[in-house]
């Protein structure tokens, strides 16, 4: 992979927090990370507290080598938690803490000349739940260069998610990433019609997007761009649990889309990594060398 790329993940960074252990988490800093693993400058951009979890998410950046230049601090708010429960199949539900460090991210002049320099940003939904957030993630997102990747990854969780939210990330997005689980919330929200492929190519073309990825777990994915689409199967392989599977397919596509790789290899290559990070213990796992040397 070209080293050449620049990228960031904007929103909530945090701990997974399993019965038995704790995990660094949080979608945007997932998609940091195996941008990082595939070969780009990757910066997560958050706020943590400076309690002892915050100290401790910034050591654990550290030993997986990622800059946390951009991970900001707040002495009045604590480092976001995440209460995580898996089923039987490995598929995680969720119990988030509020009013945290990450619902507190300020748009400060490091953000906005950061923000000059991306080719690609990834952001979502549950760091906007906070008016404060949603602010600087909207300045960080008109201040990129146009040609710039917007990646909006859906992600919605709870009920920290409303219409004008999402209607107002499609308009600052270039890309948009959603599961089989969630195009039916933005079908009741904008009115769509037809069949998936109908309601992909309608969000596409009212929203502007260049593409439009569509994740159904262990049946694939599909991708979209102008008339052409390209359908992957799922990647056999054993599950263990699919937290951050989704945000690692997210930074494939990125990578990928980046590189300027025909449209049927990202989506191979993406549904790869993700079935990869299904099969180990949680979001961040090192990928394997076949996985990053291409």
């Amino acid at each position: 992979m070209n080293k050449g790329f620049t990228v960031a993940g904007i929103g909530e960074l945090l701990w997974d927090v399993f019965p038995q252990h704790k995990r660094l988490g949080g979608a945007p800093a997932n998609f940091a990370f195996h941008c990082y693993q595939l070969g780009a400058k990757a910066y997560p951009v958050s706020c943590v507290g400076t309690d002892e979890l915050g100290l401790g998410i910034r050591d654990k950046l550290r030993e997986m080598g990622v800059d946390a230049s951009y991970v900001l601090e707040s002495d009045t708010f604590p480092t976001g938690t995440v209460q995580v429960t898996l089923n039987d199949e490995g598929k995680p539900s969720y119990r988030i803490f509020e009013n945290v460090a990450w619902d507190h991210i300020a748009f400060t002049s490091g953000l906005k000349a950061l923000a000059a320099t991306l080719d690609a940003v990834c952001f979502g939904s549950l760091s906007q739940r906070s008016p404060v957030s949603r602010a600087s993630i909207h300045a960080f997102l008109r201040q990129m260069p146009e040609a710039a990747l917007k990646i909006f990854d859906v992600n919605l969780r709870q009920s920290y998610f409303s219409k004008e939210q999402v209607e107002d990330s499609l308009r600052l997005a270039s890309i948009l990433k959603l599961s089989d689980e969630e195009l039916p919330v933005l079908a009741g929200y904008f009115g769509l019609r037809g069949d998936v492929m109908d309601q992909l190519n309608e969000l596409r073309e009212r929203f502007d997007l260049d593409l439009v990825a569509y994740t159904r777990g262990p049946d694939g994915s599909v991708l979209v761009r102008g008339d052409e689409v390209d359908v992957a199967p799922g990647v056999a392989g054993l599950a263990v649990d699919s937290v951050g599977a989704g945000d690692s397919f997210t930074a494939s596509l990125c990578m990928g889309v980046l590189k300027d790789w025909p449209l049927s290899r990202v989506n191979a290559f993406a549904n790869r990594v993700a079935s990869f990070v299904c099969s180990q213990k949680g979001a961040t796992p090192l990928l394997p060398e076949d996985l990053t040397t291409l």
